[in-house]
């Protein structure tokens, strides 16, 4: 809404418009923020046939097919499904900086994080996810020939010199640092597509993902580029990392959550999931089993 600022002063008719308007305005950023409206989100978007969702841009978990502009990948198009069995028909999509997606959420930019971002106990402090849709390995994108021998994050750690890419805000920073690669040697992006320049320029050595979205990168790169074979699976606090994706809102949207979850829980592993999200390298071997967000979020 606009305000004309440059009149000078107004009457008294053009001052009552003018305050409400700045009512107006005062009512949709409360309905719009960070706090649920009257009745909850869900109540909300199945009243208007809408619901926000942000993503990252990251291939394969959610991106915009450059070819027609369409918003898809593993999480949008799940969320299309359940959401229009939840009585919202329309998504409103937004991209964002991967690291920009949890304060956008918690300031009321968007309603859901669909970005097939990983449940950590630190996110769980800041968000509610739903339960994981994907379970997924790591992997080091190398130049061909992979000239400094790395392996995994061990590796990285122990080069005197070799410099790592990782996506800003994502867990491959967090698991970089405490497996011992130095911060002065860990390069931050804003996303994969500049990181791969950084690495064929050689300012990196390494960049840092998950098999699918490597797999991904590799297919769109073209020669240079390969992924480090063998792989060590790095170790934190004796597991193996395993990354389970998943769907994150706002904690006060407990109604949304559950709705949400209760759809998912139906969905997950049938045949018609199965078909939706295989072209994007997701399958059976993707299936996040028993694991529960409560459960991941309460992991050490």
């Amino acid at each position: 809404m606009d305000f004309d600022t440059e009149r000078g002063p107004v009457g008294r008719g053009g001052l009552l418009l003018g305050l409400l308007g700045l009512a107006a305005a005062a009512w949709f950023l409360l309905g719009r923020g960070g706090a649920p409206p009257a009745g909850g989100t869900l109540a909300r978007a199945r009243a208007e046939g809408v619901i926000r969702v942000a993503y990252a841009n990251e291939a394969p978990f959610g991106y915009e097919d450059p070819a027609t502009g369409r918003v898809t990948g593993e999480a949008p198009e799940i969320a299309r499904v359940l959401f229009a069995r939840l009585g919202i028909p329309r998504i409103e999509p937004t991209v964002a900086d991967f690291g920009a997606l949890i304060d956008g959420l918690k300031a009321g930019r968007w309603d859901v994080v669909a970005a097939g971002m990983y449940i950590t106990p630190r996110r769980c402090r800041e968000v509610a996810f739903s339960n994981p849709t994907y379970v997924v390995r790591e992997a080091l994108l190398v130049r061909a020939g992979n000239p400094l021998g790395l392996d995994g994050y061990g590796s990285l750690g122990a080069h005197a010199t070799a410099r790592l890419a990782v996506l800003g805000g994502s867990v491959q920073d967090a698991y970089a640092r405490k497996l011992g690669v130095p911060d002065a040697r860990i390069e931050v992006f804003a996303d994969y597509a500049t990181a791969l320049v950084a690495l064929r320029a050689g300012r990196v050595d390494a960049l840092a993902a998950t098999r699918l979205t490597a797999a991904d990168l590799l297919r769109k790169a073209g020669t240079g580029l390969e992924a480090a074979e063998p792989f060590e699976e790095p170790v934190i606090d004796g597991k193996v990392v395993r990354g389970h994706g998943a769907f994150a809102f706002r904690p006060a949207d407990v109604e949304l959550r559950a709705a949400f979850d209760a759809e998912l829980a139906g969905f997950l592993g049938t045949p018609e999931h199965l078909e939706l999200v295989a072209p994007f390298g997701f399958g059976p071997h993707t299936l996040p089993g028993e694991a529960t967000a409560a459960e991941l979020c309460a992991a050490r």
